[in-house]
This record gives C-alpha cells, sequence and structure tokens, in this order.
C-alpha cells in the first residue's frame, strides 16, 4: 500500500514548524471518476483480507473493518 515514509514525514514535520505552507501529494485526485472507484473496490476487498494482527496495526477493530470493506464502492 501506498503511504509516506518517515523522512517525508520528518521534512513535512520541520517545514509546519517554520511555519512554510506545505503541499502535499494526493495520488487520488489525478484518477478521475473510474479510477477512484476502482481503487475503493481493490481497497476495500483488501481490506476484508487483513487478520487481526494486521487490523491492529493500522487501529481498526474487526467490525470497522468489516463495515468499511462491504461498502459499495460508489460510495464514499
Amino acid at each position: 500500500m501506498g503511504g509516506m515514509s518517515d523522512v517525508r514525514v520528518q521534512l513535512l514535520a520541520k517545514e509546519l514548524e517554520a511555519g512554510q505552507r506545505v503541499q502535499v501529494y494526493d495520488p487520488l485526485a489525478d484518477l478521475g471518476r473510474w479510477g477512484l472507484m476502482l481503487h475503493r473496490w481493490r481497497t476495500r476487498r483488501a481490506l476484508l483480507q487483513l487478520d487481526d494482527r494486521q487490523l491492529r496495526d493500522i487501529g481498526l477493530t474487526w467490525e470497522q473493518a468489516w463495515r468499511e470493506g462491504r461498502k459499495p464502492f460508489w460510495k464514499d
């Protein structure tokens, strides 16, 4: 899964402390409607396949993951 590295997070924190304007890249912004729906479908399907340890790592309960994973891909 995509994410920000520890180095990038530290750099952003320094920029915020210095009062600089921070521009964060949003990879989903360029997908368009169909790309976003496909992304939702894939990530929600992957969420349903995580075990208890993996869910704890991302801070979700089984019920929360199930609720999000069962949402239709066209819903936000």
